[in-house]
């Protein structure tokens, strides 16, 4: 008899810690672990700000699947729809047919996409920070403003090309702001041609407050300290537009720039509304505090589960309240759900995810931080290097550890690079101008020379 399948839908924090906790516990004989998901690594989205300031080398803020889960069998494909009526999934491979593929245990974990607005010119400019080519293409984009401004005799474009434009006042916009800004700040030295003066970072924010995560003292001091970085703060400001580049706020200020970053939050994959689950108000996975999947009269759906920002979890810490799309929550859930589908495999009974908030901390570059923690508030200096260490170590395998640990002490020793790597997001146009096109032969040409060609042996 064939061990029970389980089946994974994404790697990310949830779908990663699951598997690797369940290869762990459960031998091939107890499951076989199967995870699904288009690219062949895990991001450490903490690490996305640090990775586009070039503090942390790409690689290694990234975790290769096949690597680290070497027991467990990797796909890599989308899941396009799961009926879990049939218990099965069906897969669109990198390349070929799609395919069905039947489980016993699902675990519905994609995770979360940008959460945008219709708001005009947002899909031509904007600019996430949900992935690792995104913080790669962030760093790039902001360095080649430099030298755009630094040789342009346009004082319109050289002013839009120094305008940098952050949307979303969470740990994500934050921390990319504040990275950024260091990483511009450093450049400037090495351009005599641009005035620091002339250099402007605006965080627009829809409420009247930052780094709610790190509780209203800590965020009230970090948006202090942004603003006497020369950081233009706009809260309770909304972005109204940003055709062609023109910003327009609520505040009724318009201005040109050629960066915007949208980070105002997430919302779940859109793959879920290819599912026949219980799906909540919001569009997350109905879950209950055991991390089963749930209709939304409480019926449990056997062998169905799910956690992290796609699942709508009870926060049984906070009645009436859902847990928050956090990694940190995600991981210790991940820890929660890979636990309960072992006992429920060997015979047991799962139990309830529950969780005290410890707090949060926030990088705000080099050197400076925010942190709140078990009740303690830190500043500074410290909360820096609590927000480093915490991090290095959640982030899975001593290889990341020891790779991310030794990007820092020589970005500290030879600082960081500000070079641009452009080229990278288009690697064929350099090619393409120097070949070409061929266009094709007629039919009748092609027949005329394999004759001709024929003849002649």
């Amino acid at each position: 008899m064939n061990p029970p399948r389980i089946v994974v839908v994404g790697a990310g924090h949830v779908g990663l810690y699951t598997a690797l906790r369940l290869s762990k516990k459960l031998n091939r004989n107890h499951a076989e672990v199967v995870v699904i998901d288009p690219v062949p690594h895990m991001t450490y989205q903490p690490f996305l700000p640090e990775a586009a300031a070039g503090s942390i080398s790409p690689r290694h803020a990234v975790v290769p699947l096949r690597r680290e889960l070497k027991k467990c069998r990797i796909v890599s494909g989308e899941v396009t729809k799961v009926e879990h009526a049939s218990k099965t999934v069906t897969i669109q491979p990198i390349d070929g047919p799609s395919y069905e593929m039947a489980y016993d245990h699902i675990i519905v974990a994609p995770g979360s996409v940008s959460r945008t607005l219709p708001i005009p010119g947002l899909s031509e400019i904007g600019i996430g920070l949900k992935t690792i080519g995104e913080a790669i293409y962030l760093r790039n984009h902001i360095l080649d403003r430099l030298d755009v401004a630094a040789v342009t005799p346009d004082p319109e474009v050289r002013k839009a090309s120094l305008n940098f434009v952050f949307v979303g006042g969470g740990f994500a916009g934050i921390e990319a702001l504040a990275e950024m800004q260091d990483v511009v700040a450093d450049a400037l030295k090495y351009y005599p041609e641009l005035d620091p003066k002339e250099v402007h970072f605006i965080l627009v924010e829809a409420t009247n407050r930052i780094l709610p995560e790190v509780g209203p003292e800590m965020g009230a001091y970090a948006a202090r300290q942004l603003a006497a970085r020369g950081v233009d703060m706009r809260l309770d400001t909304f972005l109204n537009s940003c055709v062609d580049g023109k910003i327009e706020l609520s505040d009724g200020d318009s201005f040109r720039a050629e960066t915007l970053v949208w980070t105002a939050g997430v919302k779940p994959s859109p793959m879920l509304q290819q599912t026949d689950l219980p799906l909540g108000p919001r569009g997350h996975v109905n879950c209950l505090p055991t991390l089963q999947i749930a209709t939304l009269e409480g019926e449990v759906l056997e062998g169905a589960w799910a956690a992290g920002d796609c699942a709508q979890v009870p926060d049984l810490t906070n009645p009436g309240g859902w847990c928050s799309p956090s990694a940190q929550h995600a991981v210790r859930q991940a820890k929660v759900l890979a636990d309960n589908i072992r006992q429920v495999i060997l015979g047991g009974a799962p139990t309830e995810y529950r969780h005290k908030h410890v707090g949060g901390v926030a990088g705000l570059g080099i050197n400076k931080g925010v942190a709140h923690v078990y009740g303690i508030k830190v500043k500074g200096y410290p909360a820096w290097l609590m927000h480093r260490f915490y991090h290095v170590s959640r982030i899975p395998s001593f290889n990341r550890k020891v790779r991310v640990l030794a990007d820092w002490v020589l970005a500290f020793v030879l600082k960081r690079e500000t070079v641009a790597l452009g080229q990278l997001h288009r690697p064929r146009e350099e090619f393409l101008e120097v070949t070409p096109p061929v266009a094709p032969k007629p039919k009748a040409e092609e027949k005329s020379e394999e004759k001709v060609a024929s003849a002649s042996r």
